[in-house]
């Protein structure tokens, strides 16, 4: 199984769409009838739905299609599982010239979520990621690692290494950037603009739990996204219901860096150890990369420094369910589930 980094959305947030979502609907300006056109496909190693509305079956495909070739131009630039990616280039040699502009963009955003979070997100914190991951793999100690070990490697974790010369970046000796915590989100959002582009006003992009929703439904209504609860999978902690915003949750929810060890995969770049202080945090914020990055942020931080760091924040609110099964929300949370 692939090694995953942090901020994956783990656990699994959907869009519920119930049978007469994919029904036609009658819009009456113009007496057009709206469907719902739907497709899915593996991207980003992991299961992306895309949904739109149109009156125009081959439309609404063209438009699905551009957007799926949008998110995958950024998986080949941000996939540090690719040889050829400019992720990979960048981490075996430290520095790459004329960087694509998304790749850019996307790191320079990444000092945003560093600042704000007091370090909490840290695209740099792969050598800690792969110091953790060496021990629970075959031929390893499996054990955790000394505190001498984690010391030393958190000597290669400093956001503020990497530099930036116009579209040439540039790492500290020995360091290496992960893009999994914010790479999906930016994708997801690149995709929606895709859409918005080709001419789509209500739809909505999953990329394996990070969702973005796009106006509201042709019937008006808006779309309704649960949250699984951890202990029963067929049941959810709540219903958002969203419109023009976006979703991702972060949390542990069975991904570790061994099946023996149940060692959590997302570490905090501050201490070097895996994160423990919740079980998940889902965060609603205008974009998916905002979503992602800060549903991780919170998840490092935990309840009290995670639940600040939420409320000065404009246009973005989080749940997070704590160690002991608690269920807490950020001051506007629950717009979100009311309205």
């Amino acid at each position: 199984m692939k090694y995953k980094t942090v901020a994956i959305a783990l656990i699994v947030v959907f869009t519920i769409l119930l049978m007469t979502d994919y029904m036609p609907w009658q819009i009456s300006n113009d007496n057009e009838i709206e469907e719902i056109y739907t497709q899915t496909r593996i991207l980003m190693d992991t299961t992306v739905t895309l949904s739109v509305a149109s009156s125009d079956q081959k439309h609404a495909y063209e438009a699905i299609d551009n957007a799926f070739a949008r998110m995958y131009s950024v998986e080949m630039n941000m996939n540090k599982h690719d040889n050829n990616s400019q992720v990979t280039i960048l981490n075996d040699q430290g520095f790459i010239p004329g960087a694509d502009q998304e790749l850019v963009d996307v790191i320079e955003r990444s000092g945003y979520y560093y600042r704000v979070s007091g370090g909490a997100f840290d695209i740099s914190i792969q050598p800690i990621l792969d110091l953790w991951a060496s021990k629970y793999r075959p031929g390893g100690t499996y054990q955790d690692p000394t505190s001498e070990e984690i010391n030393e490697t958190l000597k290669l974790v400093n956001h503020s290494e990497i530099i930036f010369k116009g579209n040439n970046i540039s790492l500290a000796p020995g360091m290496k950037i992960t893009l999994g915590g914010i790479a999906k989100g930016y994708a997801v959002d690149i995709a929606i603009d895709s859409l918005k582009e080709d001419g789509i006003t209500s739809g909505f992009v999953n990329a394996g739990g990070d969702g973005r929703y796009m106006g509201s439904k042709p019937d008006g209504t808006m779309w309704r996204v649960g949250l699984q609860n951890p202990e029963k999978s067929e049941d959810v902690i709540t219903i958002m219901r969203i419109e023009d915003a976006a979703v991702a949750t972060s949390g542990n929810y069975e991904r570790y860096f061994s099946d023996t060890a149940k060692v959590s995969h997302i570490a905090d770049p501050r201490t070097g150890y895996p994160s423990s202080k919740l079980i998940s945090a889902t965060v609603v914020a205008r974009t998916a990369m905002d979503a992602d990055a800060f549903a991780t942020a919170v998840f490092i931080l935990g309840e009290d420094e995670g639940i600040d760091m939420i409320e000065e924040l404009d246009d973005v609110e989080c749940l997070i369910i704590t160690t002991d099964k608690r269920i807490i929300r950020s001051s506007g949370f629950s717009f979100y589930e009311n309205n």
